[in-house]
Formats: structure tokens, sequence, C-alpha cells
């Protein structure tokens, strides 16, 4: 059993999406964000950085309890554990985990400030819109280009860096992208989301 403790945010699906995808049995606790639950206490022993997700596996390889934060590290130990999504062949491995540093370094972060200076922010910020607004677009661009001539975004198989992606490209609209502009990434992205797992894990935590 895992517990998964997580919220309706692009990191926080990776990790429920990866779940449903190996049928690991898991229990969510959700942790509301909004109401600033993620610095209480508690949870911030499981993750001290106190972002979600976070995990406890109760059954991990060694045998003992197993507590993981940072949604990357999470989408690697799962892929490890299950033999699932992260090919053991030297050169595809390392395929895998430059598109899943991509996502990490990049889409998650430039992504994400888009997200926040065209939503949150208290005031609109037009240096800010434009500078996150205009390299979220190139991010995009380095997608559409590597889906020209590769299925998912690691080669042929779909895996964790596809996984870790999709959540953050779900949110095109608050981006202000047309997937159309981007054929090659509305393909990757419309195959993804046929995914019955993902359909399932991208609505976890239920009514959040």
């Amino acid at each position: 059993m895992i517990d998964l403790y997580t919220w309706s945010t692009p990191n926080g699906r990776k990790v429920s999406i990866m779940l449903e995808e190996v049928g690991h049995e898991y229990r969510v606790f959700p942790v509301d964000i909004k109401n600033r639950e993620q610095f209480k206490p508690e949870f911030v022993r499981l993750s001290p950085n106190a972002k979600i997700p976070a995990i406890v596996d109760h059954d991990a390889p060694d045998g003992k309890p197993l507590s993981m934060f940072e949604s990357g590290a999470i989408l690697i130990y799962l892929a490890e554990k299950t033999g699932r999504f992260y090919p053991t062949e030297f050169r595809p491995r390392n395929t895998v985990l430059q598109w899943l540093m991509f996502q990490m370094s990049h889409v998650g972060p430039m992504f994400g400030q888009v997200h926040f200076f065209r939503r949150s922010a208290p005031e609109q910020v037009p240096y800010a819109i434009e500078r996150y607004s205009k390299e979220t677009a190139r991010l995009y661009g380095v997608m559409n280009d590597r889906l020209a001539d590769h299925e998912y975004l690691a080669g042929g198989a779909y895996t964790i860096a596809d996984i870790a992606t999709f959540p953050w490209t779900a949110r095109h609209e608050w981006h202000r992208i047309e997937l159309a502009d981007y054929p090659n990434v509305k393909r990757w992205y419309d195959a993804v989301w046929a995914r019955p797992a993902v359909q399932k894990g991208y609505v976890v935590p239920s009514g959040a």
C-alpha cells in the first residue's frame, strides 16, 4: 500500500496517473494547498520543501516504510519498483531521463510562472506575462519538433517522461496556447489523454 499526499495540480497528477498506470494500490490524503495545509508540521516531515506530492510506501523493496517527496524522484522510484515506463537499456533509459529533466527543469517552472502571473498574481505585470508566455511557447515548440519524428517524448514508447509532462500541457488553455498550432504536440496529447489510467489519475483527489 502507498499513501499519496496530493492536490489537484500538475505535479500531484503525475503521481496519481503513474499509480493508476502501474495498478499499484494506494490511498489518497488530500493536502489542500489553498488553505496552506502543505505547511503543517506533519506534512513537512514527509516533504521538507512543503510541496506536494509526497508518498509513503509501506511495502518498499527493503521491507521498511519509505517516504519520498519531489514528483520526478517519485516517478523514478515507482518505475524502478514496478519495472514499468522506464527502460533498463542504457541509451533508452538515459533518453527518458533527459526528457524527464526537461519537464522538471523547464516545462514545470516556466508553465508554472505563466499560471501565476496570468491567474494568481495580485497585479498584472506585463513584462512577466510576456517573458514567461514567450518561453512557454518556445517549449511547446521544442516538444513539437521532438514529436515530429517520435511517437512519445523519449522515443517510440510511453514513459515516465510523458507522464510527467502531460499534466502541465493539460492546462494549455491557461497558457493561451492553441494545440492546433503545435500539431505534433496535439497528436501526442490526444494519445496520452485516451489512456484510461491517465483519465482516472487526473481527477485525484476527487472533489478537489
